[in-house]
């Protein structure tokens, strides 16, 4: 695009060849200036005004995605709820992608987290919960963005994974916990098309705007990443149908 604002005597494409008076050429390259200024604000409105809609589209009665009583996205996951109050319903990915996993560690045991998950007044809810023994339980659903993080655009964009234990005792991370977490988030990164990397697996600790230290220095992050993409290279298995 030229300048705008030429010295008395040039003409707007600045090779005299126009014909037309230097101020209508000039009023006429900035009305089209204008014009195709307002159609990029009108388009950028209507852009803005459609990713809205698709945040909230589905609390119009008839637009919920089936859901049935009991369903995990985990295969092997075993269902808790949590209370809705400790979470907030949606129908990710359609209105809000999914590109982080963030790693918890609950400072207590699986079934300490599950109960306080059930209980509306936590105000707080992470997707899964993993089990020394590599159980794991599903507390909400993928489609829907589980206040984990404590920041609200990471809780729209990730699923979170508690681990029971404590930041301060290694031996909180066992084998069987490791494998069966690295299982699940290896099945996440292949669902929704991310990279099993330190960019898009976190520590609760790296979320902007958290005072957490989870899950420490203990979790060992070599070992986990190896243990993910070890399994992205397996032939993977059927998510649970939505």
């Amino acid at each position: 695009m030229q300048r705008m604002g030429k010295r008395a005597g040039e003409t707007v494409d600045g090779d005299g060849a126009s014909g037309e008076p230097q101020g209508a050429a000039t009023l006429t390259r900035r009305r089209a200036l204008w014009v195709g200024g307002g159609l990029l604000a009108a388009g950028a409105v209507g852009l803005a005004a459609r990713d809205e809609l698709r945040h909230w589209w589905w609390q119009l009665p008839g637009n919920d995605k089936p859901r049935k009583p009991g369903e995990v996205d985990h295969r092997g996951a075993r269902w808790v709820a949590a209370s809705p109050e400790n979470y907030r319903r949606a129908d990710r990915p359609a209105d809000y992608d999914i590109d982080r996993v963030v790693v918890h560690v609950v400072q207590g045991s699986y079934a300490s987290a599950l109960r306080v998950f059930k209980d509306p007044a936590h105000e707080a809810a992470a997707h899964y919960v993993v089990r020394a023994d590599g159980r794991l339980a599903q507390a909400v659903r993928e489609l829907d963005v589980a206040f984990h993080a404590g920041n609200r655009a990471y809780n729209e964009r990730s699923v979170g994974i508690e681990h029971e234990g404590f930041v301060d005792r290694p031996e909180s991370f066992t084998d069987a916990m490791y494998a069966s977490s690295a299982a699940l988030t290896a099945d996440i990164c292949r669902r929704y098309g991310f990279p099993a990397d330190r960019e898009h697996v976190v520590g609760h600790v790296e979320v902007p705007g958290t005072d957490h230290t989870d899950p420490g220095p203990h979790w060992d992050w070599d070992r986990y990443l190896r243990l993910v993409r070890a399994e992205l290279r397996g032939p993977g298995r059927r998510p649970a149908k939505s």
